[in-house]
């Protein structure tokens, strides 16, 4: 490869981190996942008790009470490993997603439309060509996720997801492109799935996390874009809005979807799972294959999910939270009979984003816990998991004060993180 540069404002740093936390004061202002200005993301300005909740703050949903013991604010764990975060790279423009090559390379999808290759030692390419042209860039809109084909060493193909301008409107879709042999380009680039729906609120809320299952289907989350007019399809089988979709990568429904037993004959084949507000991230659990999600609430209520095919996890007829105008959230139901409950929640809101599981072997207390990415509560969060319940959490990267916008597992065996700024960094977590 010819074409990576050194960009001269380039960073590369490491932080020792001793398990000590420098953080905002509570109450500090901060934008949330849809743009808004929210009072007291960030946690509180102090070092949790082990065993008692980081969250202390008071919940929106007032008089809202979890549906089972551990549901919410399960006990605070500190990681005692020693570990180091290093900074990598801190020129990417709002990079949104990465993906690992089998060389250890990355791609690195920047939301405002641009696609670079990053080396583990944090030289960064020029832009790739071969893009959509009408990629929408505003609020939640731009490019976003981004996957390599499971034969990808063969191949050369890749799968990402994007805002598109349909008109007046924008809707997401879903392409899939190879990676040119001088890797200056992408060929062949198709739109394979297009959210059925353009209609919305503005450029607001897409979903749009890709994932490879163990039969070589895409997984695709979309979301419900945000509004009262758009988000009740969400429970709509004949749209493709708020749902998990499961298709083929020419974007035909794959085999052995399930069959939904309500107005299944306006179902559509491609449909995985329903109900969702905006799912950010998912991934399959190491050991036992579940596929987990998270997701966004509105005021409070964002949710982690363990997926089932077939289920309806709610959403807008149950929700934790309230809306962002702090009314009840349709009737402020949290429980109902054919739903199904999150796995675990947060109120107030942290924003959560991407997510991925440890496999490495370095951190031996980190194995197999699940780390999401958190944008308003600028931090990494990491769940401990047993039986399929979140027994602990952590905060993790509160001291870099950045919108954590997704996290993966590397080849490496460390964590590898990208943050949503103008000058985005790529931080590499791994022992000290």
């Amino acid at each position: 490869m010819k074409h990576f540069k050194i960009n001269a404002y380039l960073l590369v740093a490491s932080l020792v981190v001793t398990n000590g936390l420098v953080l905002l004061p509570v109450g500090a202002q901060n934008i949330n996942g849809n743009g808004m200005d929210v009072a007291g993301t960030r946690p509180p300005a102090e070092t949790p008790v082990v065993g008692q909740p980081w969250e202390q703050r008071t919940p929106y949903g007032k008089g809202q009470k979890p549906a089972f013991t551990g549901q919410t604010r399960v006990g605070a764990v500190v990681t005692k490993t020693p570990y180091k975060v290093d900074v990598i790279a801190t020129t990417l423009k709002h990079p949104w997603s990465l993906a690992f090559m089998p060389d250890g390379r990355m791609l690195v999808t920047e939301k405002p439309g641009t696609l670079r290759i990053v080396t583990q030692s944090g030289l960064v390419s020029d832009t790739l060509k071969g893009l959509p042209e009408n990629i929408a860039y505003s609020g939640d809109a731009g490019l976003l996720d981004i996957v390599i084909d499971p034969s990808f060493k063969n191949n050369k193909m890749l799968y990402f997801t994007f805002v598109e301008k349909r008109g007046k409107a924008t809707g997401l879709a879903v392409a899939s492109a190879k990676l040119a042999d001088d890797e200056f380009h992408l060929e062949k680039m198709k739109v394979i799935y297009r959210v059925n729906d353009s209609t919305g609120g503005g450029y607001a809320h897409y979903g749009s996390r890709l994932l490879f299952d163990k039969e070589r289907k895409l997984l695709v989350s979309t979301s419900e874009r945000m509004f009262e007019k758009t988000r009740l399809k969400t429970q709509w089988l004949s749209s493709s809005l708020g749902k998990i979709l499961r298709i083929n990568t020419d974007g035909t429904p794959a085999a052995g979807n399930p069959t939904f037993a309500a107005d299944s004959t306006h179902a559509l084949p491609e449909l995985w799972a329903v109900g969702f507000r905006n799912p950010q991230g998912l991934a399959f659990h190491p050991v036992f294959g579940d596929l987990w999600e998270d997701e966004h609430g509105t005021q409070g209520g964002d949710e982690v999910n363990i997926v089932r095919p077939g289920q309806n996890y709610g959403w807008p007829v149950i929700a934790y939270g309230v809306e962002y105008d702090w009314k009840p959230i349709e009737g402020d139901i949290t429980q109902k009979a054919g739903l199904t409950q999150p796995t675990y929640y947060w109120d107030p809101t942290i924003a959560p984003s991407g997510c991925t599981f440890y496999t490495g072997t370095a951190m031996p207390e980190w194995k197999n816990n699940l780390f999401i990415g958190a944008l308003a509560g600028q931090h990494l969060v990491r769940l401990i998991i047993k039986d399929n319940k979140v027994v602990g959490e952590e905060r993790l990267l509160l001291d870099q004060h950045q919108r954590m916008r997704d996290v993966v597992m590397g080849p490496d065996g460390n964590l590898w993180v990208v943050s949503d700024a103008e000058n985005g960094r790529l931080l590499r977590i791994s022992a000290k």
